[in-house]
């Protein structure tokens, strides 16, 4: 039975640097990004993140973000996958679960759900899941 969450997300670290620099291409970096959920997911997370920036401001991006926490009463952790486009004003991005990455009580989650950072420090998420 698929079950939804949704909550909140504050940025606690970030870290980005360029990647391989070629003369003539666009800025590729890569980030580190801390963050927490709150509500339907408390946890703690971090993405590694590979961004692609246009001269415009606006960026696409994919990601992968371990998420180490609970939901209700299930703890564990799993894996999110995250792609997405930044257009100047708002990152958003869809997000689903790598198979296979759940532990403990998240052993077989599946699903996928969406993010959505305005410009700031904090955040919008929800994911549908199932376990089994």
């Amino acid at each position: 039975m698929k079950e939804h969450v949704e909550g909140t997300f504050e940025v606690t670290s970030w870290t980005e640097g360029p990647t391989s620099e070629l003369e003539g291409a666009p800025k590729v970096s890569a980030a580190a990004i801390g963050q927490r959920f709150s509500g339907g997911i408390e946890a703690d997370t971090v993405t590694d993140t590979v961004m692609t920036y246009r001269d415009d401001g606006t960026a696409e991006f994919v990601g992968y973000q371990r998420v180490v926490g609970h939901i209700g009463e299930r703890k564990g952790s799993f894996v999110l996958q995250s792609i997405g486009t930044y257009d100047g004003n708002e990152a958003r991005a869809t997000v689903s679960v790598v198979d296979g990455s759940g532990t403990a009580d998240f052993a077989g989650i599946r699903g996928g759900g969406t993010t959505a950072a305005p410009h700031g420090s904090s955040g919008t998420f929800q994911l549908d899941y199932e376990l089994g």
